[in-house]
């Protein structure tokens, strides 16, 4: 087995109590001492800070950068406006999801932040499908602070980025440090990305954990709190073998790049993908999923209709605490999708009743302006 990575707050992580485990390659932190529902509560109270320095950062360089991505993602990238940040897919021939990722316009190049889970080969993918252009793998902590007082604790440090709004991003210092900002979060709450150079990482944290309003949170409150924002996991709720209409993704295909659009197609999968678009023809399709009770469903398990016909399963799955019932979601026969309808989920031998349901399953707090 490889030795497990560490990103520059490993030391930071320890010696603040963090339960470390292994995740993407990387020794990461499931949980501080406040527990994974406290730290999963004061994210929607106050503020969190989150390490997801194993992400992969990368630098696209080389001409029209936004045109040549467009190549290999199939979001509306020429029409992005620099300083402004924009969720993508990389699709494969077949239609599938390859991984999902955030694109920056950052002027004169692109600033792209991959998933860990697929950094080596989503850079070996830019690389193969971009040969001419420089592909830069960058070396930086990154940080996210997280929930409704996040903007509070930011305008003591850095008022300049509390004047973005969401998606944006843009170039500041926080106490000298230089630093790469967005205003964006996988918690459903307004919040910021902090891209810093490895070795200040730990003292922009340690800056950041001295506010009272911010606690450090782990691994295991991320994920219940990005379940309940209905934001997919990559290797879960989306994978190669979902479209990204299967995947209830299809605000991510930019309209120019739809059949009836400027630039119709030109990425991998695009013809079985614009014909989903466009025909909705699709068997089955990712939805919410709401329990009653208190005992969790959890990826994996099956869901049964009425009779017992298995029309799909969860991807993710766990107790909301900020919901205050069983969330999930998971994929179902595209007869079964409606919003209202239920479904069984079986759970050690029982049948439990879910309902569709819209999602997030929590109101976003993202800052529009």
């Amino acid at each position: 087995m490889n030795e497990q990575r560490k990103t520059p707050l490993y030391d930071l992580h320890v010696e603040l109590g963090g339960k470390m485990v292994p995740f993407a390659g990387y020794a990461m932190p499931v949980q501080f001492p406040l527990g994974v529902k406290k730290e999963h509560e004061h994210t929607r109270e106050a503020c969190g800070l989150f390490d997801v320095s194993h992400m992969g950062q990368v630098l696209l360089r080389g001409p029209e950068p936004a045109k040549a991505l467009e190549t290999l993602v199939p979001a509306d990238l020429v029409g992005l406006a620099e300083g402004m940040q924009r969720y993508g897919l990389f699709t494969s021939e077949d239609g599938g999801i390859l991984d999902d990722l955030m694109i920056v316009n950052a002027g004169d190049h692109l600033y792209l932040v991959v998933n860990a889970a697929c950094k080596e080969q989503d850079i070996a993918h830019l690389r193969r499908g971009l040969a001419d252009h420089e592909i830069e793998v960058l070396d930086r902590g990154l940080l996210a602070l997280q929930g409704p007082k996040a903007a509070s604790v930011m305008d003591r440090l850095c008022p300049d980025a509390c004047r973005m709004v969401f998606m944006q991003h843009g170039r500041f210092e926080i106490d000298g440090i230089p630093v790469w900002i967005s205003r964006s979060g996988y918690t459903g709450e307004d919040g910021f990305e902090i891209s810093v150079p490895a070795e200040h990482s730990e003292a922009l944290a340690r800056r950041l954990l001295a506010e009272d309003e911010v606690e450090p949170i782990g691994l295991g409150a991320r994920d219940s709190l990005r379940l309940e924002a209905g934001l997919c996991l990559y290797g879960h709720d989306i994978d190669t073998s979902t479209t990204p209409v299967e995947g209830g993704l299809i605000w991510a295909i930019g309209k120019p790049r739809r059949r009836d659009g400027e630039r119709p197609g030109g990425f991998p999968g695009a013809d079985l993908i614009l014909h989903q678009v466009a025909e909705k023809d699709h068997q089955r399709k990712r939805v919410g999923l709401l329990g009653e009770g208190r005992a969790p469903v959890r990826e994996g398990a099956e869901l049964v209709d009425a009779d017992g016909n298995r029309i799909g399963a969860v991807t993710s799955g766990g107790f909301g605490p900020s919901v205050g019932k069983p969330v999930a979601m998971g994929y179902v026969n595209i007869d079964q999708a409606a919003v209202g309808t239920i479904v069984h989920a079986e759970v050690r031998g029982k049948r439990l009743p879910m309902t569709v349901s819209k999602m997030p399953f929590v109101t976003p707090g993202y800052y529009r302006g």
